[in-house]
């Protein structure tokens, strides 16, 4: 029987001297190894610089917008369970006249703000029974929030009745007269 060439050389040499081709790793000297780990780290602190800059100048932003339909009671779920609220709103869908409103969820954040309030806007697009086009604005003015914050923007009753079948939607976050992130419907 042959003796086993592999383990003879493994059992010579450490397992970190070895490389891919059975030939001990070349190393770089330890200044150099130490210039290369500095020279990584002032790249990846550079790029995260001109990220954190992005961030900074997008003081606000909307996160998500839920329209939700509003049976006659003005709940928009007979359960609190979110597959529950799912299904009902499909059925709310399906039976019209028991709708009584809309309401807007819109989840929205806003950091570093100067002002003392900002304001959260719904503009809704809509198509009257007689096929003219309409414009419904929601509006609701907060205090500014670093986390996200939700705020709820409610059309209901006869402006609801008066508006006709809404085709697109826009929820967009100021501050005075700065626009600090919108988001939008499809068809907007």
């Amino acid at each position: 029987m042959w003796p086993d060439c592999t383990s003879l050389i493994l059992s010579h040499l450490e397992l970190d001297e070895i490389s891919a081709f059975g030939l001990p790793p070349f190393r770089y000297p330890p200044p150099m190894q130490r210039t290369f780990m500095v020279l990584v780290l002032l790249i990846s602190l550079g790029m995260a610089r001109e990220t954190w800059a992005e961030d900074a100048a997008t003081k606000g932003q909307v996160l998500k917008v839920l329209p939700l339909l509003l049976n006659l009671q003005g709940h928009d779920a007979l359960s609190p369970s979110l597959f529950d609220r799912d299904a009902y709103q499909f059925y709310l869908l399906q039976h019209t006249n028991e709708i009584s409103g809309v309401r807007y969820d819109v989840e929205w954040k806003a950091a570093g703000v100067t002002t003392k309030y900002v304001d959260v806007i719904v503009e809704l697009r809509a198509v009257a029974g007689d096929g003219s086009p309409k414009l419904k604005i929601l509006a609701q003015a907060e205090r500014p929030h670093h986390f996200g914050h939700w705020t709820s923007l409610y059309l209901n009753g006869a402006d609801y009745k008066n508006l006709g079948s809404v085709v697109a939607w826009r929820a967009s976050l100021w501050s005075g007269d700065q626009l600090l992130g919108q988001q939008q419907s499809f068809l907007w």
